[in-house]
């Protein structure tokens, strides 16, 4: 959660240079041949080996790749479009960890305690806190909230992210995180692939760079740019991905997701040691809410094994 919290921080940076669509393409490229090239390097690594798939768990890596990066990225893009502030975007995609009890009961049978629940309000509440207290579009942003549009998006956004969860729970055990996180999002790579190349962007991605190269003076904004590329493909696209299955396959999708209620949290924390950003005292109250909630729903109940 604390490299996917400074991924937003990374995609400003690579904007300058890249369109999104490019930069998805780019990001994932990269992250796909990084995992083939450490997939076989440790092939008897029980994390980190690559294995190869059998035929008939491929529908499940289908899934996985189509829900997430794929048509969550989509359907994220659309959801910042269609509300007045992106605050209150970013708060309804927040919501993740109250669906995925549901999606984990109804599809794996999941169990769902009581400190879970209470654990999942407490910790959502301190992430509205942190959201939404104290910004100045927060008026406009409420009203944005009947926009039935960016509502209906806002939950297919999150139902992507957390039906992937659930597909990472259901693909067999001898897979290592690392080979799933891979033939998901290769899979993935192929679809933006095509948008790509359908949308005409395919060739324009040169056009973009090129000036960067012939002016001297913008050189340090296009390396910056392919620094945050590397980051989004390295640690944003590998390492937490590959930390996220692990840790989904390990505790649930129910615990497994509750974190990203951290994530605001995170960024928060960044833009103040990076950016010197203010915290003010609601935002700390929001933290400390936020991090009572995730003791909350990991306490273990008693008598449960």
């Amino acid at each position: 959660m604390l490299i996917w919290a400074g991924s937003g921080i990374a995609v400003k940076e690579a904007l300058v240079v890249f369109t999104p669509l490019t930069l998805i393409v780019l990001r994932f490229t990269l992250a796909v041949i990084l995992m083939l090239a450490i997939g076989l390097i440790f092939r008897q690594n029980n994390i980190l080996g690559l294995q190869r798939m059998d035929r008939k768990d491929l529908p499940l890596f289908l899934l996985g790749g189509l829900f997430q990066p794929f048509l969550y990225f989509i359907f994220e893009t659309y959801t910042y479009q269609s509300f007045a502030s992106p605050t209150i975007a970013e708060a309804m995609l927040s919501t993740q960890p109250v669906l995925a009890p549901i999606f984990a009961f109804v599809l794996l049978r999941e169990r769902v305690t009581r400190n879970n629940i209470i654990g999942i309000l407490i910790s959502t509440i301190g992430m509205l806190m942190l959201l939404l207290m104290g910004n100045g579009d927060m008026g406009n942003g409420l009203l944005a909230i009947g926009n039935g549009k960016g509502v209906i998006l806002a939950i297919l956004t999150v139902s992507m992210s957390v039906s992937y969860s659930v597909i990472l729970r259901r693909i067999p055990s001898r897979y290592s995180p690392l080979s799933i996180v891979f033939y998901v999002q290769s899979i993935s790579l192929i679809l933006f692939y095509i948008v790509w190349i359908v949308m005409g962007e395919a060739g324009t991605l040169l056009h973009h760079v090129a000036p960067f190269y012939t002016t001297l003076h913008d050189t340090p904004q296009l390396l910056q740019s392919c620094f945050a590329v590397g980051y989004l493909a390295v640690l944003s696209s590998v390492a937490a991905f590959v930390l996220f299955c692990y840790t989904v396959r390990q505790i649930g999708v129910t615990r497994a997701n509750i974190f990203n209620n951290v994530r605001p949290v995170f960024t928060a924390i960044l833009m103040w040691i990076l950016f010197g950003e203010i915290l003010p005292v609601w935002k700390l109250v929001g933290i400390a809410v936020i991090i009572i909630g995730l003791f909350i729903s990991e306490k273990k109940v008693k008598n449960q094994p």
